[in-house]
């Protein structure tokens, strides 16, 4: 029965692609007259006042032949965020939009996104990041090809790229070790990811309609939600592809950041909501496929590891309860969550109890910010 289920499925999905690369190539005429068509990309940028990085993040994202829709989320700014996204829409037209919206956090403005997205596939550019446009024309021609194919391919995997204040040397998150270069493949192929290794929002680029149909729907006025946005879809991706270029530059070290050490530390209360969600989105094991199991632990034992390092960071009674407290509840309510989490050398590093465990996982997170610089 699952093999015919899964056949039925297959040929659904090779119509809609045919369907979606009739949609793409066909043209209609707009109410000026002019011809258009159904974007190939939808990049959402969420923005909070953004108006120091904006330019540069819209400057890697327009001029790709009117194949890439930029919707620009201002969430709410109190700066001029709004009017410079206004000045880059009114200049081109037919690539950005502009949504305006009362401050709901960078969750609310992704949800705002992928509901106006028309695109048929989705990436998500924080504003103050950008891509490498030699990248991106190489990603715009991977996606064509795939159409031009007849292959339903739902998640486009690339590098991304460490671009931290005052460090010359720049650490690029690669997957060479894990997936095959250029071939499209399922789950079966994903090979073992290294500790500091996981698919985050930055390296992924969903189909659209595949971000939909996970019914992902993500927490408002909380931070770290790109955790949430690059799992939730997971289980409903059959078809992914590695492309070797380093498509993202994630920029961090300003003081002010979400991802700073003593920022993280004042909001462990929001780690705790994202890793809630993350534990009540997981699938049960039987549902996947085994590789794509063993890929969302490790991702989840990644979030685990932050908290629990923040937590000791932190370092009151009440937030070393909240370590203690943060295993005792997954291992109560999600046994065969907890059974995999607690596996392998990090896993019962940052699941032991005590000081030890303390020590352990303080030590862990060090030498992987030496290593990697990402905070």
């Amino acid at each position: 029965m699952i093999k015919n289920v899964e056949t039925e499925k297959t040929s659904l999905d090779m119509e809609k692609t045919a369907d979606m690369a009739a949609t793409h190539s066909d043209t209609d005429l707009d109410q000026g007259g002019a011809k258009s068509q159904q974007p190939l990309l939808s990049v959402i940028v969420p923005a909070y006042n953004s108006e120091e990085y904006l330019d540069r993040c819209l400057e890697t994202l327009v001029d790709y032949q009117h194949q890439v829709e930029v919707i620009v989320v201002n969430d709410g700014s109190t700066d001029g965020t709004q009017e410079l996204a206004e000045a880059w829409a009114k200049r081109y037209p037919q690539n950005i939009r502009v949504c305006k919206q009362e401050n709901k956090g960078h969750g609310g403005a992704l949800n705002t996104g992928i509901a106006a997205a028309t695109g048929l596939y989705l990436k998500v550019v924080d504003s103050d990041d950008w891509v490498n446009r030699e990248a991106m024309e190489t990603v715009l021609a991977e996606l064509n090809d795939s159409i031009a194919r007849g292959e339903t391919l739902d998640m486009l995997v690339t590098n991304y790229v460490y671009e931290k204040q005052g460090r010359d040397r720049k650490a690029v998150m690669r997957y060479r070790n894990a997936l095959p270069v250029g071939r499209t493949v399922g789950w079966e192929s994903l090979g073992r990811l290294r500790y500091e290794q996981y698919l985050m929002m930055h390296a992924v680029t969903f189909r659209t309609q595949v971000v939909r149909d996970s019914g992902l729907r993500i927490l408002e006025n909380t931070f770290y939600v790109d955790f949430i946005y690059s799992f939730v879809p997971l289980p409903y991706v059959k078809t992914l592809r590695y492309v070797d270029v380093d498509l993202y530059r994630y920029f961090i070290g300003r003081d002010d950041q979400s991802v700073n050490e003593k920022v993280m530390i004042t909001r462990t209360d929001q780690l705790q909501r994202v890793n809630n969600a993350l534990v009540d989105a997981m699938p049960r094991k039987e549902d996947l496929h085994p590789r794509l199991f063993r890929y969302m632990i490790h991702y989840m034992r990644i979030n685990f590891a932050a908290l629990s390092v923040f937590l000791i960071l932190a370092g009151s009674k009440e937030h070393l309860e909240q370590r203690e407290l943060l295993w005792a509840k997954v291992k109560n309510e999600r046994p065969d969550i907890y059974r995999s989490l607690s596996r392998g050398p990090l896993g019962r590093g940052i699941s032991i109890p005590g000081r030890i465990g303390q020590h352990i996982t303080i030590v862990g997170y060090r030498v992987s910010t030496a290593v990697l610089g990402f905070n």
